[in-house]
């Protein structure tokens, strides 16, 4: 067997230095926290109104002044999984922030739609109601396998993300 000749070399055109300044760099970095932020929190809302329209009864009641464990579980699983979402559409939104808003508010509605649908389906399909679960003064077995399927939902979508 011959040797394999070694590529010839080229020149690569020289590229201008560019020079950015750290208060430059800073204020594009807090800008995009202070975006992926703000857009965090408006998911969080919008998923904690859904999760609210879901379960039967004022949510905040449920949680503040019932102090409800299971409506507590259910809402807190929900909104873990939708922060899961934004964390990795953050990250795989590669430092383009116009784009990687976009891409994190699609996904977070998404991710809070198939939560959705994964509550009602246990509803229909598993024969544990939510509406039954939010009754009751102690925390359920039911509500446990909810917030961890909220959380799996999550954790899916956000892997699916990347």
């Amino acid at each position: 067997m011959s040797p394999t000749p070694a590529p010839a070399l080229t020149s690569v055109p020289s590229v201008p230095d560019v020079t950015v300044s750290l208060a430059e760099t800073l204020g594009r970095g807090a800008l995009a926290i202070v975006s992926y932020a703000a857009l965090g929190v408006i998911l969080l809302i919008i998923g904690f109104y859904v999760i609210d329209l879901v379960i039967p009864g004022k949510l905040s009641r449920l949680i503040k002044e019932e102090r409800n464990p299971n409506a507590t579980l259910l809402t807190g699983s929900g909104l873990a999984a939708v922060g899961l979402i934004v964390a990795a559409s953050i990250w795989s939104s590669g430092g383009a922030l116009h784009e990687g808003l976009l891409a994190t508010f699609v996904f977070g509605l998404v991710g809070i739609a198939v939560q959705t649908v994964a509550m009602v389906a246990f509803d229909k399909v598993a024969g544990i109601s939510v509406r039954d679960l939010v009754t009751e003064p102690e925390l359920q077995p039911g509500s446990r396998l909810l917030a961890v399927t909220h959380l799996a939902i999550g954790l899916i979508t956000a892997v699916a993300v990347i």
